[in-house]
């Protein structure tokens, strides 16, 4: 077996190339440019393989920025700006702050450490943080929701993305549901699958709802820790079947519905011997049901499973 990858965050690649710009520009006094290309890993992440520019002047004229109006962060001389790509701040409810680039707080501290540790006589400079297609990039993400406008977010917490622990999307679900709570939410709605999401829409304010792919505990657990004490959990009947019968991931990899187990369950409450051989699916199953009758006997254990986890969440779901 094959050892899957690890990678760097944004946010470190960010830095290194500050360094390799700042060097230079301090020996020859003149417009630096460093790229470098975020190194491929087994994570599932926009930006693998994004090129991230970092450029450095004495004179703002010489850069490029994101357009969107922003204040730039300052320590001491420097000056740092979002450049093309990469985003800028507009709401409240997310750590960089409103008005500012869309740069996390572990990769600006990182960057100031760099800069202290040169000599410099104290002339303003100035310089942005760019990313290639960065605005497309940001396309994929919850960006423009929770108010980053331009372009993708430096990120980085501890440096590494883990391969295959979809760290970035579990930081996106964190991201959102912060925004939510900032943004005077008090019930947030998770959704599992577009499908979902779309009837989120129909019945919720966009602010307030959170795409949660298949991370059903984690994101229940984000809630709870911040907070959140009120959640809308929408989803299809495959996914509420693996809830209620304790999955707390629903994607494939973490398990299969346990048909026998609902073949039991169904036969106890409706007191109807199912033929699972005849479709193992749950659509399947719900043709040989009263689909009302069965899809309320889902959600209730799926209410029921969610408070067995966190009794202090108010739960309800909505099974589409």
């Amino acid at each position: 077996m094959n050892r899957l990858r690890r990678g760097y965050t944004t946010g470190v690649h960010a830095s290194i190339a500050f360094k390799s710009a700042l060097e230079t520009f301090l020996i020859t006094g003149e417009k630096s440019i460093s790229i470098t290309n975020k190194m491929d890993n087994d994570d599932l992440d926009v930006t693998k393989g994004c090129e991230i520019i970092v450029t450095i002047s004495n004179s703002i004229e010489d850069l490029e920025l994101n357009l969107q109006p922003h204040r730039p962060y300052r320590f001491k001389s420097l000056n740092i700006y979002a450049g093309v790509g990469v985003g800028v701040v507009t709401k409240d409810g997310l750590n960089p702050p409103k008005g500012y680039p869309a740069i996390n707080p572990i990769p600006l501290k990182a960057i100031k450490v760099i800069y202290s540790s040169f000599k410099h006589n104290g002339e303003e400079i100035f310089a942005t943080i760019s990313v290639t297609n960065g605005e497309e990039l940001a396309k994929q993400t919850a960006n423009r929701k929770v108010g980053v406008i331009g372009g993708i977010s430096i990120l980085g917490t501890t440096g590494f993305v883990k391969p295959i622990s979809s760290s970035a999307y579990i930081d996106s679900i964190r991201t959102e549901l912060n925004f939510a709570q900032s943004n005077g939410y008090r019930e947030v709605v998770l959704t599992i699958g577009n499908s979902s999401f779309g009837r989120g829409r129909e019945l919720y304010n966009i602010e307030q709802i959170v795409q949660i792919g298949n991370f059903v505990y984690d994101s229940i657990e984000i809630a709870n820790s911040i907070g959140i004490k009120k959640i809308i959990l929408i989803c299809g009947i495959g996914k509420a079947t693996k809830v209620m019968q304790g999955h707390k991931n629903t994607h494939n990899r973490f398990g299969e519905i346990d048909f026998i187990s609902l073949q039991k369950e169904i036969l106890r409450e409706f007191n109807i011997l199912i033929d699972i051989e005849r479709s193992r699916t749950v659509k399947g199953i719900v043709s040989q049901l009263n689909r009302d009758k069965f899809y309320k006997l889902i959600k209730g254990r799926v209410n029921n499973r969610i408070k067995l986890w966190f009794p202090d969440i108010e739960i309800d779901t909505l099974i589409i």
